[in-house]
């Protein structure tokens, strides 16, 4: 199994990058949160997780250990594979989503392509206990999506409004601040 790989990036597509290392170009395919900030050309070092079946042979990159660690815990409930684990890793940072896991939050993970409410639900039922001493429960996902609904409403795509909101502060808690200060961040 591949378990990292350090090298130039020499594409980036809509959904994946290619890793140069040594003459060698690996497709990998990254959660948006993190393939947003990423650029062709730039040196990355990813964690990696392969996934093997008999048609296939992906690689699944993430920044760090822990983010590769949830990853693989998700892949572990029922009815949730390397897509749409991906797919729910791209919704925001790892601490607002086991905060949505903990404060039982379906909605958030119904906005993943692939998942329905039964499989949040699922998601929230076989995690929720894993992850109960990991995280604070405070329900800031579900503020974080509220926001992001109101990004969309206002006509931005779902990429435009999850950058904006990275640039929130994380101290900002008012729904109606965090809109003004992403719609100021897509305003440059």
């Amino acid at each position: 199994m591949i378990g990292s790989i350090k090298g130039k990036i020499s594409h980036k597509s809509s959904n994946y990058i290619i890793v140069e290392t040594n003459g060698i170009g690996y497709k990998v395919f990254l959660p948006q949160v993190f393939f947003l900030t990423l650029k062709p050309n730039q040196d990355v070092s990813l964690v990696t997780h392969t996934y093997v079946r008999e048609d296939q042979l992906t690689l699944y990159g993430f920044q760090t250990l822990p983010d590769l660690e949830f990853f693989e815990l998700l892949l572990t409930v029922s009815g949730v594979g390397p897509k749409s684990a991906l797919g729910i890793m791209s919704l925001s940072g790892l601490e607002m989503i086991k905060s949505a896991i903990v404060s039982g939050d379906a909605g958030v993970f119904t906005k993943v392509s692939g998942i329905g409410r039964k499989t949040a639900e699922r998601v929230i039922v076989e995690l929720k206990e894993k992850l109960k001493d990991e995280t604070d429960s405070t329900p800031v996902a579900r503020e974080h999506s509220d926001a992001m609904d109101a990004l969309i409403a206002l006509g931005y795509n779902q990429q435009q409004a999850r950058e904006a909101l990275q640039s929130v502060p994380k101290n900002v808690a008012n729904l109606q601040e965090k809109v003004k200060i992403a719609l100021k961040a897509l305003s440059k």
